[in-house]
């Protein structure tokens, strides 16, 4: 009969258990990046399947996703980029309004100045 090792066993079983839990955070890291979705500890635990206190208790999942974290927070998102252009055109936006409304009052007084002129002629026919 041979010799059971249960300490051995359990180290086996353990370091198995690790692997698979290393493999599905790889997994879904990867799957977020795909589909371009935000890395941190509650997504990649939603997509994974493993609890969050797994990814923080873990040191090398828990240093990577806080790397990933902070690379995907200075880069900026396409809102951002948005909110950057409207500040941008903002200016320019401004001013167009601007002309168009001396335009639009030059117009009104040269109206103005017309309907006079029709007032006038209309009285004078009177």
């Amino acid at each position: 009969m041979s010799s059971y090792d249960r300490k051995e066993h359990l180290n086996q079983l353990h370091a198995q258990r690790r692997a698979d839990t290393q493999r599905k955070v790889d997994e879904s890291i990867k799957r977020l990046i795909k589909i371009n979705k935000n890395i941190n500890f509650n997504s990649v635990a939603n997509e994974s399947g493993v609890s969050k206190a797994t990814l923080y208790s873990n040191l090398n999942i828990r240093e990577r996703i806080e790397t990933l974290r902070r690379q995907q927070s200075q880069v900026p998102t396409p809102k951002q980029v948005k909110r950057e252009m409207d500040d941008n055109n903002k200016d320019a936006i401004i001013a167009s309004l601007k002309r168009k409304i001396k335009k639009l009052e030059e117009e009104n007084e040269q109206l103005k100045e017309q309907l006079k002129i029709s007032y006038g002629d209309i009285y004078k026919k009177i």
